[in-house]
């Protein structure tokens, strides 16, 4: 990563601490002749004009960093849309299981980066189209995950699974996660779905309680694909994208969610390994 002459910065709102740390970063990088692109965010934190949208960010770059925590990464995944462009999240947030990087690494790993010496991670990612009757009428592209839940008021939905031509189950439930192996330590988990090693070729489908309590969740190849059908009445469910995107479903449409031919490829901390990640965030005790 010698060649990088332009860096995207995307931050989070609300962090009180943020401009104490662009001012100095971008210093730090006109120091090595690096220009910069700041989304509206940043470009607020430091009291400048020349913001752009986050969508933009991206655009004629060879780095995207990302100060905030696990949503602001997944906005910023969203943003590079398949682009073969390394991000580097630094967690001002609090969980942060994508977001491994702290503020105190941010200098020590930036010159490890320049310096040819970062070790990237390839994450899977997750294709989505929405169909209604012969129509298709939306796609979307998933770090985490895919979700469909009942609207506020609805009771528990109905939902019709297949993975390519094999039925399933039919779900009677608040919802159903469909999740990548990132994703599997974000809703998916919290729902009680299982974690699956990022590397791993694998989706899984997790139910949100569901109304059987024999409906656990399930782990399939990712060469399949999985159709959702609703089966609820009117427009009582919801899909939700990385949990920040989305739309009000109907009856009798159908998600289709396969492997994407795209992947984020992921700026991680030669010495921090998945497992690492795992003890520290989920407070697992150590040998």
């Amino acid at each position: 990563m010698r060649n990088i002459r332009t860096v995207g910065i995307i931050s989070r709102p609300n962090i009180v601490s943020a401009p104490d740390v662009l001012g100095p970063l971008l210093v730090w990088l006109a120091d090595r002749g690096i220009q910069v692109r700041l989304d509206l965010i940043s470009a607020q934190y430091l009291k400048r004009s020349d913001g752009i949208d986050r969508d933009s960010v991206p655009d004629g770059t060879q780095l995207i960093i990302v100060l905030g925590g696990d949503g602001t990464l997944l906005s910023a995944a969203r943003a590079i849309n398949g682009r073969p462009i390394p991000l580097f999240a630094v967690n001002l947030g609090s969980l942060g299981f994508l977001t491994a990087t702290t503020l105190e690494q941010l200098y020590p790993e930036l010159e490890r980066m320049f310096r040819g010496e970062h070790r990237i991670g390839i994450r899977r990612m997750l294709h989505c189209d929405v169909y209604r009757g012969d129509e298709h009428i939306a796609s979307y592209e998933a770090l985490n995950d895919v979700v469909l839940t009942k609207m506020a008021l609805a009771r528990v939905i109905d939902l019709e699974v297949y993975w390519d031509r094999h039925f399933i189950c039919k779900y009677k439930a608040d919802g159903l996660i469909i999740s990548t192996p990132t994703g599997s330590t974000a809703y998916s988990l919290a729902a009680g779905g299982p974690i699956i090693f990022p590397q791993v070729a694998a989706l899984a489908i997790t139910p949100i309680c569901p109304h059987m309590l024999t409906n656990r969740p399930v782990i399939l190849p990712d060469s399949g694909e999985i159709t959702v059908w609703v089966r609820s009445e009117g427009e009582e469910s919801y899909l939700t994208v990385d949990g920040q995107v989305g739309q009000p479903l109907k009856r009798d449409d159908r998600v289709v969610c396969r492997s994407s031919e795209h992947t984020l490829q992921l700026v991680r901390p030669p010495k921090m390994l998945f497992f690492d990640v795992l003890r520290q965030k989920l407070k697992w005790g150590e040998r």
